[in-house]
């Protein structure tokens, strides 16, 4: 699964990085990065639960 963030709808609410704290990144400056865009099937639930948790619905996966 590909793990993308449309950066002009997030934001930056940090609901994904206490889901899947390995897959999102909340900088200290508010910049949300993904740490890993393409992860492990293993972390596909908490990824999917990272992406319905987005009030903005900024979390794109594809391929999954």
């Amino acid at each position: 699964m590909k793990v993308t963030v449309d950066l002009d709808k997030c934001e930056q609410n940090a609901l994904c990085t206490g889901i899947a704290p390995t897959v999102f990144e909340l900088s200290p400056d508010d910049h949300l990065t993904v740490l890993d865009d393409n992860p492990d099937d293993d972390l596909t639930p908490s990824i999917r639960a990272a992406a319905a948790a987005c009030p903005r619905q900024a979390i794109l996966l594809t391929g999954a």
